[in-house]
């Protein structure tokens, strides 16, 4: 399943729905389970129950596990079955499905509850450290915790703060936990991964490096922007093994990697990241930048007005425009 985060503006107003990608569609997985519910099973408690299974949120879902996961694949296989034959629509005349072109997509947890991100691709940090790598990089999934009241979505616009002359894009991917859970091994750990999206760390690389040059950080470097979209992609979906991952600015192919780099497996960061510490459903780890994944190692750098389309093949493409400068 392919799961998004949606915005239709009504005249009631903007509402949030979870809903699943299909071609040009999308389907308010929350609605479609009442009307599953309603008319199946003619259930007198429709809107009540599926508030519960099959939840408006994604952070929500999340929580409900495996029951909503199910509920969600009844609903779907429900829709399609139903759309063959006639108008999809709720008891009270609500719609169901929606066209890409009616809806604004936000990141797919608009506010994860945590956010780690590790440095997984050697090529990369060993770029970043300019030198070669301490032996603990080999040893220990290392991550940096994050910001997540900062995460925008699919062409949102990319703030540039006024403390920073040099903003950079990163091109990554990332995994969402979908269990609660602590001292996870790796031969259970896939078992807790809800799903995959792209992950844009924007970085403000000036401030980035003099944090991190007194033994701190990252932290005001990277706290402004974290970008994720424009899916959550379920893992039978996908082999994140071997996934193309491409970065382009204004069209132009600045980054062309491939997920396969990792030096590590999910299993390994999930184990040691739940390590006497717990994991819950919604947080959000990163894979750290793919090899050549961003503008420093180039060095080139993106200015305001610029596109930046990150794509990673099975996912998707999450696009955004860099923002003007902030005033001081």
């Amino acid at each position: 399943m392919k799961l998004v985060t949606f915005e239709v503006s009504t005249l009631l107003g903007p509402f949030l729905r979870i809903g699943a990608l299909s071609h040009d569609k999308i389907i308010d997985l929350n609605m479609g389970y009442i009307c599953y519910l309603r008319e199946e099973r003619n259930h007198p408690l429709a809107y009540e129950l599926a508030g519960v299974i099959l939840p408006p949120d994604m952070l929500a879902f999340l929580r409900v596990g495996d029951a909503g996961k199910e509920a969600a694949q009844t609903t779907m296989q429900y829709v399609a079955e139903k759309m063959s034959k006639a108008h999809v629509l709720g008891p009270r005349g609500e719609r169901v499905l929606y066209e890409m072109s009616e809806v604004r997509l936000k990141a797919p947890v608009p506010r994860p509850n945590s956010l780690r991100d590790h440095i997984s691709f050697e090529q990369h940090a060993g770029a970043s450290e300019a030198r070669q790598l301490p032996p603990a990089w080999y040893e220990i999934p290392v991550c940096y915790k994050g910001n997540p009241d900062s995460v925008i979505g699919p062409e949102d616009t990319i703030l540039w703060p006024s403390f920073t002359d040099l903003l950079d894009y990163e091109l990554e991917y990332g995994i969402y936990i979908g269990r609660e859970g602590r001292n996870i091994s790796q031969d259970e750990a896939e078992k807790y991964i809800a799903g995959y999206t792209i992950f844009n760390d924007v970085s403000a690389r000036d401030i980035q490096m003099k944090e991190m040059s007194v033994g701190l950080g990252p932290a005001k470097g990277k706290d402004t922007c974290n970008v994720m979209g424009p899916c959550l992609v379920t893992p039978d979906e996908i082999d994140c093994r071997n996934m193309k991952m491409v970065a382009r600015i204004n069209g132009e192919v600045w980054t062309d990697g491939n997920s396969g780099t990792m030096f590590r497996t999910w299993a390994q960061i999930i184990e040691y990241a739940s390590r006497d510490e717990t994991l819950y459903p919604g947080d959000f780890l990163g894979s750290g930048t793919v090899g050549g994944g961003c503008g420093a190692e180039h060095g080139k750098w993106i200015k305001p007005g610029d596109v930046i389309e990150l794509e990673v093949e099975g996912i998707g493409i999450l696009r955004n425009r860099v923002g003007e400068k902030e005033a001081s």
